[in-house]
């Protein structure tokens, strides 16, 4: 984690007790009452109220990024020719089920942005490796395969408050045991987040800046595919699921800020149980689900539910790796005998070149995504895309490149002298940098470098690939030479 960052991050828990209206909680966002005990914020040091209220956004931004990565990969572990007939249906049920609630998690991080967006401070759409050290962070981050481990740890970090009971108990302490320490809920970051936003003397209003509406996400923008509020419809891929629901919240004013939050925690991230926890549409209670089906399997059943792929797929070692991950487990992992998760270099030739591709295409995505918050105005002019629309339009299209690509390494092996061995997956890897220049112009020869980039590297692989790969990098490239010319245009008009 970075020290600038992980320096603050022990002191944004500090509480104490003190007596706040009702209507400061994070149990209500209209409950009025006489003033009552509760714990309470400190403000850490180096901050003012407005400016640890964008770190903690900050923070949130980055956990709903890592989740949405950590439950993609997950989701594309699952099936493969191994699995069991009899499995195949239930496996490609909660595939789609995961790979919703990633979906999901993507409506989070952009209104986490909305959020930024109206108080004036900058976007954040970075994520760590491995964000650990404080307690709002669920649980390091691992790319791995679907297993109840892992599942354990995604239903504890989507739990509400005062989730109990037997089943509880045992499912916190498979997530423990696989984290290295207890998981903790993301519902507490934003329990925080609403206790601040509720206190006028801590943010006025005045900080809250309706004029940047414009500029910010909205669901008529982005939840194409996705019919508001009627999660109750059946998905077309698999007719057993229901439909993601994409959540999008634009902000304007203190009441609209935790309207947002609320919304993101009835969906996934649960203030308290009576308000998600027994909600069938939560995040908790679909992986819950799916927990619960996958605990009733043999051992060998479900060995075969999802592919060998390797945890922690990379592009090139990290010298710095195996210090910063064993730090975070010695104690207890080397105490029960456990060994800290690792990364895993992707060295099969094909592979690789596949593995540069999804980097590119994963960094393509997000910069479409911030670029497109320093755009306003309609998606197109009657005739054709505008810059704002031909930057959401290409966002859509990076989704599916990523799954595709992701698709492309499940079928390959990690190691060249392993053909038979774990497989390689998407690596999800970080870039060096995800700043735009100050200019516009400037971002659109940036949008320009990242297209160029990608056709260096479908030239790369187009040597190593089987005829029935050659046919999707056939079809990316028409695509990204046809955003070229876009892009040129653009540039032109500068």
């Amino acid at each position: 984690m970075r020290s600038r960052i992980s320096r603050h991050l022990g002191l944004v828990l500090p509480e104490v007790q003190a007596a706040i209206p009702k209507a400061f909680t994070a149990a209500s966002l209209k409950s009025t009452g006489t003033p009552r005990t509760e714990t309470v914020p400190v403000l850490p040091p180096e901050f003012n109220w407005r400016d640890y209220t964008v770190m903690l956004f900050h923070v949130a931004s980055e956990i709903e990024h890592s989740l949405m990565v950590q439950y993609l990969f997950a989701a594309y572990s699952l099936g493969g020719p191994q699995v069991p007939e009899h499995l195949r249906a239930n496996v490609r049920r909660w595939q789609e089920i995961i790979l919703g609630i990633a979906k999901e998690e993507m409506g989070h991080l952009v209104t986490v942005q909305n959020l930024l967006t109206v108080l004036g401070a900058p976007l954040n759409f970075d994520r760590e490796d491995y964000p650990w050290g404080s307690e709002f962070y669920p649980f390091t981050f691992t790319l791995q395969r679907l297993t109840l481990d892992s599942l354990a740890k995604y239903v504890c970090a989507e739990s509400p408050a005062g989730w109990s009971g037997p089943e509880a108990e045992e499912i916190k302490q498979r997530a423990a045991y696989d984290a290295g320490q207890e998981v903790n809920r993301v519902g507490a970051l934003y329990a925080r987040l609403d206790q601040i936003l509720a206190n006028r003397e801590w943010l006025p209003d005045a900080i809250f800046q309706a004029q940047t509406l414009p500029y910010q996400a909205s669901w008529d923008e982005w939840g194409r595919g996705y019919t508001q509020g009627e999660r109750g419809r059946e998905s077309g891929n698999v007719p057993s699921v229901q439909a993601p629901e994409l959540l999008i919240e634009p902000v304007t004013s203190r009441d609209s800020a935790r309207q947002a939050l609320h919304a993101v925690g009835q969906q996934g991230e649960a203030f308290t149980e009576d308000e998600t926890g027994l909600d069938e549409r939560s995040h908790f209670r679909r992986f819950l689900g799916i927990y619960q089906e996958m605990k009733a399997l043999s051992a060998e059943e479900l060995a075969l539910v999802t592919r060998p792929v390797a945890e922690n797929p990379k592009t090139s070692q990290n010298l710095n790796q195996v210090t910063v991950v064993q730090t975070m487990f010695m104690g207890t992992a080397r105490a029960e005998g456990r060994e800290a998760p690792v990364s895993h270099v992707i060295t099969h030739p094909e592979a690789l070149q596949w593995g540069h591709l999804f980097n590119l295409r994963y960094r393509m995505l997000l910069l479409d995504v911030s670029h497109a918050f320093r755009l306003a105005g309609p998606l197109n002019d009657g005739n054709s895309l505008t810059a704002r629309g031909s930057l959401i339009h290409r966002t859509f299209a990076e989704m599916y490149n990523l799954r595709a690509v992701a698709g492309m390494l499940l079928q390959l092996p990690l190691d060249a002298e392993q053909p038979n061995g774990p497989r390689a997956g998407p690596p999800f890897e970080m870039p060096y940098s995800l700043e735009l220049p100050e200019e516009d112009s400037d971002c659109w020869l940036l949008q320009r470098d990242l297209v160029q980039a990608a056709q260096l590297l479908i030239r790369s692989l187009w040597d190593l690939v089987p005829p029935e790969r050659k046919r999707y990098l056939e079809s990316l490239e028409q695509s990204d030479r046809l955003a070229l010319e876009q892009l040129q245009r653009l540039i032109a008009r500068r």
